[in-house]
């Protein structure tokens, strides 16, 4: 296998093992067992356990941020939120994982401060979108934000982040298509 090759199966895998086992759920020896390398080898590519959870993050959130800045900004403020919520859908993939920054939220207090602080870009990125999109829909008589699209946002964002550990619990999606209806007109 090439550098880059194990490089980005490494990053694959973590990312993977971040979302279904957590930050403390997984070990390089759970990784090199996964992609077929010594564990010597992954400390070459990220040094430290905090290495490769930042890098996961900030790929991830970069994936994830991209996606959401492709759904199309003359669409209606409604439709956008729908997509939003569609991207979220994909993020269960066979449901047994959730969003990787939720699931590193849930072990905050035993993160590295960098990734901390990448979880943390992350959420206000997510916000600051559907707090957009949301006084959007509140002009737009689509969407009722009860007129603090910000704090709207972040309660909405969290109902979905939430809505993505009930989908996994109850392994439904139905949980996570309610959220979006709450904010409906």
């Amino acid at each position: 296998m090439d550098k880059n090759t194990v490089r980005e199966a490494l990053l694959d895998h973590a990312q993977t093992l971040l979302m279904t086992r957590g930050y403390n759920g997984f070990s390089y020896r759970d990784l090199s067992e996964l992609v077929g390398v010594k564990t010597s080898s992954i400390h070459y590519y990220f040094p430290t356990k905090e290495d490769l959870a930042l890098e996961a993050v900030n790929a991830y959130s970069a994936d994830v941020m991209s996606s959401i800045y492709a759904i199309d900004s003359s669409a209606p403020a409604d439709k956008k939120l729908d997509r939003y919520t569609k991207l979220f859908g994909r993020i269960i993939g066979d449901g047994n994982q959730i969003c990787l920054c939720g699931m590193l939220a849930a072990d905050i207090e035993s993160l590295p401060q960098k990734v901390r602080q990448a979880v943390q870009s992350f959420y206000k990125a997510n916000e600051n979108w559907l707090a957009k999109v949301l006084a959007e829909g509140e002009a737009q008589d689509t969407l009722d934000a009860g007129g603090k699209p910000e704090a709207a946002a972040r309660t909405l964002y969290a109902a979905l982040q939430g809505s993505l550990l009930a989908c996994r619990l109850f392994q439904t999606r139905s949980r996570l298509e309610e959220v979006a209806e709450a904010f409906r007109r």
